[in-house]
């Protein structure tokens, strides 16, 4: 019997929530430190499982050579550990000496390339940790830094790049980029001692190792920003944690609406993740954008969730708490009252490519980088080119949010210099590019990106080929459609806002999405699931088909597929051979159809596809078809070899063909030669085989340029009747390494063998003989 005289026992104290691994490691970091120093002192070539984490950071990640890696298990060797270092710029501005020292880096340091990213940065592929401090001091050096490109902080603040005649409304969204960039960096003096040897880049004295925005832990994951205009989305401003709307009136920008909770990362198979479109919070004056962007990131610092990672970005907090909640909650980091967002909303996408007046009569011109890739490849030599045009004009340049990069303050007498160097260097002017590649975007992936699980700026160019026959063949060729790839479903890309949208799903197979649309205000939804590369574009025949026969005027495709909605679609699309994913009912006991995910103003909207999650469709298999006659079960063993034929029924011939190892990867791609040395659809009917190319793994047989060759084999003889009469194996750099020649009955070679010779003999020889 208890005592009444007694207190009563004290309520228990929930247990605090469990905290991630990485959360542990930022504690126990002294602000960013580590154990870095000491591992880049020790000569290893890889950071431990918790330093890889810290080095993010200050602008790195640790990745390894994945197109090595079996030869490298085969061979009982580890991984070929490199690094990509990522250069954090403020609205994609660089001078010309700044861009001329990361090309020099690119040599010195890296693997000869440059890459434009989707935030308008640089990245650095392949430095060696033995060259990773020397990289980003020379980084630093010419005055950029790679402090917070990764990592737990606010990242790249993003504005739009392009220098047009406007009364400097663009200018001062730049200058407040960097206004905001400044004052979200980490203030951790790691960065310095590590890397500079505890000098700071602007000379000023050291101030006080604390991190007075972002406390011992930063933030529970990474947060975007950017900054731009209603009637120019370039910066996809509904994909960013934090986006900043200008609103302009009489040409003065006078405040921005604010948005917050875009983000584009998910996990195949998690329905608790989800892309998101940021959602309009409040109005702010254009005098308290800096107060407003620090709120936002210190109330995701403190109620951001820091035990799952995938949860942990700020969208999710505001899609579980809702707007309002949202609302309110900012108005106690603010200091008072929220006004309500201003009733704007976004109308325009510009890519900024070609010729654009500035002021003064002066010029800049927009280079078209497919998939931010700047390189030297066979005749196309962009990289030499942007480097001449910015030793010979000293341009200002403004990389984009869609990789391209911008020559900026040309004099109007440039122009024809500017257009005989690209063209003389094999880049093509925009004006002769299609939509659709302009609007292309690709992130990574494979052989760099440890998270990718099938190809992406490797294979997309590839993809944009055959799309523009087949929009060409429709009459479709000036349409504006965006496409973007992804190796995973993380969305470096953004590809879930786009027209079309192409996810890594695994190997060779992605999940097609559509109904997004170029200026990014709406999620797309998915079409089919698991379809093969070599079949993204069939697929989506159908549906363009019926958009050239059924749009109305002025309708976009996003917009099409949107109005007619995934399941009117789906009915269009040919039938898929083998196992489809199966139909998920309902998450979290609640059905799907329940759901109605929000618009980018905030507003709920049914969407046409019935099955949605936290404003995201979920995947649906197409309908099953009736089939129209049995068809025959395919082998469940992988394929050893598969050939690709064209020409007309009765008259096929062999194009090109893969190889494939046991565990399904492609290991060489063989590409056929007919008559005099051309491909199988230009030859003539009954030519002779006359050569066969041999590329290393996957190669795309259409842009065979950026491929590595292994070897070409030469053959004599009639049709039907040829022998192999040479093989010649080359260098990696295209050298020929030797030749392996054939010998027939009698020790002749094929070309004096009679008919039906057999092989008696092969001799190879250094180098290329005849």
């Amino acid at each position: 019997m208890s005592n009444p005289t007694e207190a009563p026992a004290a309520p228990a104290t929930p247990a605090a929530p469990k905290l991630s691994a990485v959360e542990g490691i930022k504690a126990a970091s002294r602000q960013l430190r580590g154990t870095i120093a000491e591992e880049l002192a020790s000569g290893v070539d890889h950071f431990n499982d918790q330093t890889k984490q810290l080095i993010k950071f200050h602008g790195s990640y640790q990745q390894d050579d994945r197109d090595g890696r079996k030869n490298r298990r085969k061979e009982g060797v580890g991984k070929y550990y490199m690094f990509m270092v990522r250069c954090k710029i403020p609205g994609g501005r660089v001078t010309a000496d700044q861009y001329l020292a990361v090309d020099a880096i690119a040599d010195k340091y890296a693997n000869g390339t440059l890459r434009f990213t989707t935030r308008q940065g640089i990245q650095f592929h392949g430095i060696l940790m033995a060259n990773l401090k020397k990289t980003i001091a020379e980084i630093n050096d010419c005055l950029l830094s790679t402090l917070g490109a990764c990592g737990d902080v606010e990242r790249n603040v993003m504005a739009c790049p392009a220098p047009l005649d406007d009364g400097g409304i663009r200018a001062e969204l730049q200058e407040t980029a960097a206004l905001i960039a400044t004052h979200l960096a980490p203030r951790s003096r790691a960065y310095h001692e590590i890397w500079l040897n505890g000098e700071r880049a602007d000379g000023r004295a050291h101030e006080l190792d604390l991190e007075p925005i972002y406390g011992k832990v930063y933030l529970p994951r990474k947060f975007k920003t950017g900054l731009g205009l209603p009637d120019d989305n370039c910066i996809d401003i509904y994909a960013q944690d934090l986006g900043l709307l200008a609103i302009v009136e009489h040409g003065k920008i006078a405040g921005y609406n604010v948005l917050v909770g875009g983000g584009m990362g998910m996990t195949h198979g998690n329905p608790n993740t989800f892309p998101h479109l940021a959602q309009p919070i409040c109005y702010v004056p254009a005098k308290a954008v800096l107060n407003a962007a620090e709120a936002v990131v210190k109330l995701f610092r403190d109620h951001g969730n820091r035990g799952d990672r995938k949860r942990a970005r700020i969208k999710y907090l505001v899609h579980d708490w809702g707007v309002e909640k949202f609302r309110q909650v900012l108005s106690e980091y603010l200091g008072g009252p929220v006004h309500l967002p201003r009733p704007v909303t976004v109308t325009g996408f510009e890519t900024h490519t070609g010729w654009h007046p500035q002021a003064q009569g002066q010029w800049f011109y927009g280079v078209s980088v497919e998939n931010g890739r700047v390189k030297d490849e066979g005749t196309f030599r962009l990289r030499t080119a942007l480097k001449l045009l910015v030793e010979r004009f000293r341009p200002d340049l403004r990389i984009t949010a869609n990789q391209d990069i911008l020559l900026c303050n040309l004099d109007e007498a440039a122009k024809p210099e500017v257009e005989r160097i690209l063209q003389e260097h094999g880049v093509k002017h925009a004006a002769q590019l299609s939509q659709v590649r302009l609007h292309s975007m690709a992130c990574p992936a494979i052989p760099t990106c440890g998270l990718a699980i099938s190809e992406s700026e490797r294979s997309l160019p590839s993809v944009i080929d055959q799309l523009e026959t087949e929009l060409t063949r429709l009459g479709l060729e000036h349409e504006k459609i965006a496409v973007r790839m992804t190796g995973c479903p993380n969305g470096c890309a953004r590809p879930y806002q786009s027209d079309i949208g192409l996810v890594g799903r695994s190997g060779e197979k992605y999940l097609v999405y559509v109904g997004g649309n170029v200026i990014g205000d709406r999620l797309n939804f998915p079409l089919r699931d698991l379809v093969p590369i070599s079949q993204i574009v069939p697929t989506l025949s159908p549906v363009l088909e019926q958009y050239q026969q059924q749009r109305t005027p002025g309708e976009r495709f996003g917009d099409f597929c949107h109005r007619l909605g995934a399941d009117a679609l789906q009915k269009l699309l040919p039938p898929l051979v083998g196992k489809q994913p199966e139909k998920k009912e309902a998450v979290n006991g609640e059905a799907h159809a329940a759901s109605k995910p929000a618009t980018a103003n905030g507003e709920a909207k049914p969407v046409p596809n019935p099955a949605a999650v936290n404003g995201t469709p979920a995947v649906q298999a197409a309908p099953k078809p009736e089939p129209a006659r049995q068809l025959l079960p395919l082998p469940q063993t992988q394929p050893r070899t598969e050939t690709f034929y064209v020409g007309p029924r009765g008259e096929e011939v062999a194009d090109y063909a893969f190889r494939y190892d046991s565990d399904g990867k492609v290991r060489e791609t063989v590409v056929y030669y007919y008559g005099d040395d051309a491909r199988a659809a230009a030859a003539h009917p009954g030519e002779p085989l006359r050569r066969e190319a041999v590329y290393q793994g996957q190669a795309n047989p259409f842009r065979l340029h950026a491929a590595r060759k292994l070897n070409d084999t030469f053959y004599v003889g009639a049709p039907r009747q040829e022998l192999r009469d040479r093989r010649v194996d080359y260098y990696p750099d295209g050298r020929p390494a030797q030749t392996t020649i054939s010998y027939y009955d009698g020790d002749s070679r094929a070309a004096q063998a009679p008919t039906g010779a057999v092989l008696r003999r092969q001799a190879s020889f250094e180098g290329q003989v005849s």
